[in-house]
């Protein structure tokens, strides 16, 4: 007997959408996500009655693709980053060229690139990752591209 997955059958979210993140400045970051990372800027939005700003970067098309949304609280100069945020991680074709470039324009590279310390016995080969920082302190995981991460099924 077959059953269907109730996310097929519509009873369950069937991608993600976005992830939030507040930030102090929304220029300053916008700049970053766009300049530094190449993302695109979709859709940017002032609420004055709820004193915030939206705006959503990433790749290819929103309608598609997962974004991050920007979010500028008004009059809000700080954040406690916490311990519960990990990392957004983005794919790159060649991880120690894209740092130094980074480097260079001023993002904090706060690992330098290498292979990830406990990969995974199963794997072929480790990881190559290294890790930024946007201007509000959030963490950037970059991972050197493998066929896999670009869409090769091997």
């Amino acid at each position: 007997m077959t059953t269907e997955s109730p996310a097929r059958s519509n009873k369950l979210p069937v991608r993600v959408l976005h992830t939030m993140l507040r930030v102090v400045d929304i220029e300053r970051s916008i700049s970053f996500y766009t300049d530094m990372l190449g993302m695109q800027l979709f859709r940017k939005e002032n609420y004055p009655s709820g004193r915030f700003t939206l705006a959503f970067v990433g790749y290819g098309d929103e309608s598609n693709g997962a974004v991050i949304e920007l979010t500028h609280n008004w009059g809000t100069d700080t954040y406690e980053l916490g311990t519960a945020y990990g990392h957004i991680a983005l794919a790159v074709t060649d991880l120690k060229a894209t740092c130094a470039t980074l480097e260079a324009l001023g993002v904090k590279v706060v690992r330098a690139p290498g292979p990830m310390t406990f990969s995974s016995p199963d794997r072929n080969a480790a990881e190559i990752i290294a890790f930024i920082e946007d201007p509000d302190g959030y963490k950037i995981e970059l991972v050197e591209a493998c066929p896999r991460a670009q869409g090769d099924s091997q």
